[in-house]
């Protein structure tokens, strides 16, 4: 059993892909929030599969040789917080992070390097990598962001308008002025 996954299609919310973010001071990291789909039962059950597969290796690896009886999961339900987010409705949540700038391609794997083409709302389909942890007394599992493939554009959460929604093309003409 493996502890990576590739998600299937899920928005990604706050994306930090190009350039490291801090959170509560904490040090800087790639990041985003991934908003899955509960209809996407296969996406959510290999997660789920790989979260227990790392609550195994956490075993051995981080809680001294037994289960501890209470272990935090990153995996929230969306509906909890749809009144303040409601694109969040009908969706689990969690957010992943890297030290490691993650690769960020297109749907046909071209790079894509314009920190524009990756914002709230796009679509995607991410690699993520489960793994436990112990801190401050407290076991659980959290997952790692590998890499992104953006496979559509998407409204654009926040209210923040695309400069391409609200332009046309311009050309110049002179009876403008």
């Amino acid at each position: 059993m493996s502890t990576k996954v590739v998600t299937g299609k899920v928005r990604l919310s706050f994306p930090a892909l190009f350039e490291p973010v801090s959170f509560e001071d904490g040090p800087a990291k790639y990041s985003t929030m991934l908003l899955i789909p509960k209809s996407d039962k296969k996406t959510i059950n290999k997660i789920r599969e790989a979260e227990e597969e790392a609550k195994k290796n956490g075993v051995s690896s981080k809680w001294n040789g037994k289960m501890p009886k209470e272990i935090r999961s990153i995996i929230k339900d969306g509906d909890d917080t749809a009144d303040e987010f409601p694109e969040r409705a009908g969706m689990w949540v969690m957010t992943v992070r890297t030290d490691r700038k993650p690769q960020v391609v297109d749907a046909q794997l071209n790079p894509i390097t314009d920190p524009g083409d990756i914002y709230s709302g796009v679509y995607g389909r991410v690699s993520i990598n489960a793994y436990p942890y112990m801190f401050a007394k407290q076991a659980g599992v959290s997952f790692g962001l590998n890499n992104v493939q953006k496979v559509a554009d998407g409204e654009t959460l926040g209210g923040a308008a695309r400069a391409d929604e609200d332009f046309d093309e311009y050309e110049d003409d002179d009876d403008l002025i």
